[in-house]
């Protein structure tokens, strides 16, 4: 199990729930306390895994039974980076707010990847078709922004129906490990055991040419979404591009890996994390790139 429920005493059970609740509100309707009126706080867990000993809330409506969760967590500068890389470069949006050393996250729908695999993996070709091009743009979305840890315990899988069948996108929920490595492996979701099944179904169901069309898709939607982003993405690089988030020593060779993947010396220059995520994505603006490789497993 990695989630225990939490139990407060009665006389601090109300005054904390009472400001979850506020919490809630903030998070979902930037303070107003009123959508909060037949809400009730169900169920505090705590995950004994995560490193930080992150909190779960469950919120539930009194009417109608209708239930939310939220995230409680201790804040750190890779996961506040990957969240807000992920909101600008992906096609997901993340809400969250920070007060001090803490960050409230909304809940990212989803089912859970490695349930996903046991439970729910396409039948047909078509589908099969449609999930294998999305882990290909998840895949290349990962390197560019230098998300590591993406096997299957760390991103979840969102179905959508249409008229023609369904729909997969891929979110990650576990920002950690944000520009922190030095392998290049790390950041790219195809290298993990745990998500062979992902692989193989993307080399039985895609033609090569087709994996390279959906990267060569994925790095120019990126590019525009950083172009569209008002001004956010040239912020965040501003602070992100000064930080020191990882050591030297791995800056300086996850560097010479990504010089010599790009064939551009620029990177083998960068002093930090943030100037080789930057150089990355500008990679990207004017030229479609290089593509990360043929997807293949460890």
């Amino acid at each position: 199990m990695l989630w225990a429920t939490v139990l407060y005493a009665d006389s601090e059970r109300d005054e904390i729930h009472q400001h979850l609740l506020k919490a809630y509100a903030i998070l979902k309707a930037d303070g107003d306390i009123s959508i909060t009126r037949h809400l009730f706080v169900e169920t505090v867990d705590m995950c004994v895994y995560g490193n930080t000993l992150p909190f779960r809330v469950r919120v539930v409506n009194s009417i109608n039974e209708n239930f939310d969760y939220f995230y409680v967590k201790k804040i750190d500068a890779n996961r506040l980076y990957g969240l807000e890389l992920e909101h600008i470069l992906s096609p997901n949006r993340i809400n969250y707010f920070i007060h001090g050393d803490t960050i409230v996250e909304e809940h990212i729908v989803g089912i859970p990847a490695e349930a996903f695999l046991a439970e729910d993996m396409p039948l047909t070709r078509f589908d099969q078709v449609r999930l294998a091009k999305e882990f290909v743009k998840f895949n290349e979305r990962c390197f560019i922004s230098l998300l590591g840890d993406m096997h299957s315990g760390n991103f979840v899988i969102e179905l959508t129906r249409d008229f023609e069948k369904w729909h997969f996108r891929i979110h990650p929920i576990d920002f950690d490990q944000q520009s922190h490595h030095w392998r290049k492996e790390v950041y790219l979701p195809q290298f993990y055991p745990q998500n062979v099944p992902f692989v193989a179904v993307t080399t039985q169901s895609l033609a090569p040419e087709n994996v390279v069309q959906y990267q060569t898709e994925e790095r120019s939607l990126i590019a525009t979404r950083v172009k569209v982003s008002h001004g956010r993405f040239n912020e965040l690089m501003s602070i992100m591009r000064e930080d020191i988030i990882s050591s030297d020593d791995y800056v300086r060779r996850l560097g010479a890996q990504l010089a010599q993947h790009y064939d551009d010396a620029k990177f083998e220059h960068c002093d930090t994390m943030g100037e080789l995520v930057y150089q990355s994505i500008m990679s990207l603006l004017g030229n479609a790139g290089p593509a990360t490789s043929p997807l293949t497993a460890l």
